[in-house]
């Protein structure tokens, strides 16, 4: 058996053509729609990024303010939801959660919208159904959305009951920007494997949401911060990491299989755990965390991917660790969304071939 042409995890494999975002490994560059991330987080709220992504430019004001309107009056869910939450166990890890969710959510959506249209009833729903799974598992009640709040703040609405417009309300809009789109990431080419079959927006979603699930994707945030509590203390970080690459333990949060020379998305967030750090008085997570990078660049030349930072990141902002990876859904709705609109757009069912290693072909013998 030829396996040269073999690629183990499709590396290097160009599976498509796209227009949503470009990642230049070379320059460290990542650009949503000919915009570089560094001038969409530093000028930038995520409804307008939110809006670039799904309809292909920044909205001038009026548009974003209709743009508003829509999501704020979406974010209602269809009771059903509620009840469902409280029927699931609560020890489901809140993915699990939000893949039904969104499953049963579809039925209650029209069916004959555009795709566009069903994009942003996502974009507002998904922020109550994250918070209010979390909060009927931890047996409180639901927040009813405010449609006067914009994205970071309602987000904190929903899950505490009070909304943020602060310092950690910006930071929140930063890691909700760096998160909304990446690429043919995993998800993002499950998503458009799903919908190639020309199945809908929304069963595209639900796979891209169980692919983002895994350690290995979104769910190295948790994971990442996980490891941190593991350490303990800055004493004991060298000597761990250097225990657990030994043991070939994966140290999660490092590595990106397109960025060899560092992730810009970690290198903007890092800026900001120091800050929070600061601000909290809380410098914990940060003096483990420079110690974990320094050991993983020294001993294999790793840099952080944008998971790690956040994990931190997150935690200061007493945010739940099981809600790190539905909240990277919070955003990647936009990413998944526009790669779907564009992979129907000049569709062709997603079918790879395939090497076979078994057995030689063989009789059966008559019985």
């Amino acid at each position: 058996m030829d396996t040269s042409s073999y690629k183990p995890g499709l590396e290097g494999v160009i599976a498509g053509i796209s227009a949503v975002s470009m990642v230049d490994a070379e320059k460290n560059e990542l650009l949503y729609r000919g915009y570089d991330i560094h001038d969409l987080v530093e000028h930038c709220t995520m409804d307008e990024v939110a809006y670039l992504l799904l309809y292909g430019e920044l909205p001038d004001e009026a548009t974003l303010e209709a743009f508003n309107q829509r999501i704020r009056m979406d974010r209602e869910v269809p009771p059903a939801l509620y009840d469902l939450f409280r029927a699931l166990p609560n020890t489901a890890h809140p993915m699990d959660r939000l893949k039904a969710a969104v499953a049963l959510l579809a039925t209650f959506l029209p069916e004959d919208e555009t795709n566009l249209r069903k994009a942003e009833r996502l974009y507002a729903k998904l922020p109550t159904l994250v918070c209010a799974s979390w909060r009927i598992s931890q047996g409180q009640e639901p927040v009813v959305p405010d449609p006067n709040l914009d994205h970071s703040a309602s987000f904190f609405h929903l899950l505490t009951g009070t909304p943020r417009t602060d310092y950690l309300a910006h930071v929140f809009n930063v890691t909700q920007i760096l998160y909304a789109e990446h690429g043919f990431n995993a998800s993002t080419f499950a998503a458009r494997v799903t919908v190639s079959t020309l199945s809908d927006l929304y069963s595209g979603v639900v796979s891209a949401i169980g692919t983002l699930k895994g350690p290995l994707h979104g769910g190295a945030n948790e994971a990442a911060m996980e490891m941190l509590q593991e350490i303990g203390s800055p004493e004991n970080a060298q000597e761990w990491v250097r225990d657990a690459l030994v043991q070939k333990k994966k140290i999660m949060g490092f590595g990106h299989r397109e960025y060899k020379h560092g992730d810009e998305r970690a290198k903007i967030v890092k800026g900001y755990a120091k800050e929070l750090a600061e601000r909290t008085g809380n410098a914990l997570w940060w003096e483990i965390s420079e110690i974990v990078e320094a050991e993983m660049l020294a001993a294999k030349k790793l840099h952080p991917n944008l998971d790690f930072p956040v994990a931190s990141v997150y935690y200061l902002m007493e945010l739940p660790i099981p809600v790190y990876t539905p909240i990277f859904v919070l955003s990647r709705i936009t990413g998944w969304s526009a790669h779907i609109i564009e992979q129907l757009e000049n569709n062709r069912i997603i079918r790879p071939g395939h090497l076979y290693n078994g057995l030689e072909k063989r009789s059966l013998a008559p019985r």
